[in-house]
């Protein structure tokens, strides 16, 4: 497979990550895009991402870092999700959220880590540990649940509860979820996408955002039928079947971009 080739297929992950990393897709694509066109003009540096995933992100952690501000209590432009992220900065740094997201929302193991971000192994296991630790001290939410397998659902309703969120509504329709969200409008969304009735959980998350603001993170087993670069990306996509662990730190990372507005 050609280098390229080798490149397309992890790119939709690493753009999935570089959102979720910087809380927006507009600043996370401008990473990537930086990345590549680095790597693009360094025959060197394009060769060295031959060995796959491992070295791609590695060149792509090293963008990251380039990007941060020298005063981590700058103000920081660009939306209001980097708005209210800024706010949190004194809970979380940014090694302890690539440390987390790498080693729950992209899977890779903690030696794999490790090797992105260029530390040892238990430096990077106490990253994640105190990036939790300091996710979880954050204001806790209400959350809706858009589900149509009973199952999974209860398994979610489970999750949410053990964070000390609480759950507003479970919704297996559209229309249910709509019904919900005029009851009461939630902190936070966890949504799939094929549902009971033969609805949609995109539109019904779209009936929600055209209400009010409200992060929604998406777990569906056919992630790729969003990440096409063809419309607005979801910034929290989790794959079925999940580990809860990821669930876990995508419902933390979609809290710390939250806008700085109360949380339902």
């Amino acid at each position: 497979m050609s280098l390229g080739n080798q490149i397309a297929t992890h790119l939709p992950y690493l753009r999935r990550y570089a959102r979720a990393l910087t809380g927006s897709q507009e600043a996370g694509d401008a990473l990537v895009r930086t990345m590549l066109e680095k790597v693009l003009s360094d025959p060197s540096g394009a060769a060295a991402l031959a060995g796959g995933r491992v070295p791609l992100y590695r060149t792509f952690s090293r963008v990251w870092a380039d990007a941060q501000p020298e005063d981590k209590g700058a103000s920081v432009s660009g939306g209001e999700h980097e708005a209210g992220a800024q706010l949190r900065l004194g809970a979380i740094t940014p090694p302890g959220r690539q440390a987390l997201l790498l080693t729950t929302l992209e899977d890779f193991t903690l030696a794999e880590a490790a090797a992105i971000l260029e530390r040892d192994v238990v430096e990077v296991e106490q990253l994640v540990a105190d990036a939790v630790a300091g996710i979880e001290r954050e204001q806790k939410t209400s959350v809706l649940v858009i589900e149509d397998e009973p199952l999974i659902a209860m398994q979610l309703e489970d999750l949410v509860a053990g964070l000390g969120h609480t759950i507003s509504a479970t919704a297996a329709t559209r229309t249910q979820a709509r019904e919900a969200v005029a009851e009461r409008m939630p902190g936070l969304v966890l949504a799939d996408i094929q549902l009971a009735d033969g609805s949609s959980g995109l539109d019904a998350v779209e009936d929600i955002l055209s209400l009010g603001s409200v992060p929604v993170i998406f777990i569906t087993a056919y992630p790729e039928r969003l990440l096409t670069g063809d419309r607005p990306e979801p910034t929290y996509l989790v794959t079925k079947p999940f580990q809860e662990a990821t669930v876990r730190a995508a419902i933390s990372q979609a809290l710390f971009f939250r806008s700085s507005q109360p949380l339902g």
